[in-house]
């Protein structure tokens, strides 16, 4: 039978961790077995005591801790390390602030089987029911059926990364499995283990943010397919550790777009973004851009200054 290995990453955010396993203990699995892996990330509230009390017994989940917050990247990382690969076929990361359709990841193996091509794949996102961004935009029966993710493209002139169909009520306009994509969200990838391994994880400068993004370049670079399953489905409940359009994201987002800019742009791409980072480090009046842009220039990756 198919084994799966599942992480998850909690960062004071134990009841929606919590939540987000009684929705994955509930999908059905006729083909396949899988087991969590859960890291508590450096939570400063209690936590990990709530997640040992209510794990600690469950022979479903294995449960870690580390004392400092390793970030997304670097959690991730830990848990791949952590967790005997060779026992698995596949690793599912997933985001601790999600709810699952039942058949969501039969519908990711069996695709992965059907088309041994792909190596990365990543479902159908759509918005939690009441956490969308724009709230009174829809109507009570299209709750649920706002699209949050179908696959990423990055706009590689500038280098900007967008989920497809953000914001847009599902009507099937993004039906069919692509390959195509330019990334899959970190809130939800399958990965086959030894391609987990080639890859040699995330790169841990990121931490926070883009490093999805450049796990699926490298895939790429290394002619790994990555493929989006409309089939598979899963409900986030949008910035459930952090708000969008805060100083985090201020930080992690300028400073990283230039580490992904500089890895995977021509070098006349590489001179229009270091103009802009120029300009943010001189014009910005947001000091968190600022020093995103500093930190770049220096090299102060991981949690740099945040």
């Amino acid at each position: 039978m198919t084994k799966v290995a599942i992480a998850i990453l909690n960062w004071q955010q134990a009841k929606l961790t919590q939540e987000t396993i009684a929705s994955i203990k509930k999908i059905k699995t006729p083909n396949f077995s899988y087991h969590i892996y859960l890291l508590d990330n450096g939570s400063a509230d209690d936590s990990y005591s709530l997640l040992h009390k209510a794990y600690s017994k469950d022979k479903q989940i294995t449960l870690f801790h580390s004392p400092t917050n390793l970030g997304f990247a670097s959690g991730n990382n830990y848990l791949f390390k952590k967790i005997p690969l060779s026992l698995y076929k596949y690793v599912l990361m997933i985001n601790n602030d999600v709810i699952v359709d039942s058949l969501f990841l039969k519908e990711l193996i069996d695709t992965a089987k059907k088309y041994p091509k792909f190596s990365l794949l990543g479902p159908k996102i759509y918005f939690a029911p009441g956490h969308e961004y724009y709230k009174n935009r829809y109507k009570v029966s299209e709750k649920g059926k706002v699209i949050w993710s179908a696959g990423g493209t990055i706009d590689w002139q500038n280098v900007y990364g967008s989920n497809r169909g953000i914001d847009q009520i599902d009507t099937g306009q993004y039906d069919k499995i692509d390959s195509q994509i330019d990334f899959l969200s970190g809130c939800a990838i399958l990965i086959k283990v030894p391609i987990l391994k080639k890859l040699n994880y995330f790169d841990d400068r990121y931490y926070m943010y883009l490093e999805d993004a450049d796990l699926c370049q490298q895939a790429k670079k290394n002619k790994y397919q990555i493929a989006y399953v409309p089939k598979s489905k899963i409900w986030h409940i949008n910035s459930g550790s952090s708000s969008a359009g805060s100083s985090l994201h201020d930080y992690f987002l300028t400073r990283n777009r230039l580490l992904f800019a500089f890895k995977f742009t021509p070098i006349k791409t590489k001179l229009a973004i270091l103009r802009q980072a120029f300009s943010i480090l001189f014009k910005s009046k947001s000091n968190w851009q600022k020093k995103g842009v500093a930190d770049a220039f220096i090299g102060r990756w991981g949690r740099g200054s945040w």
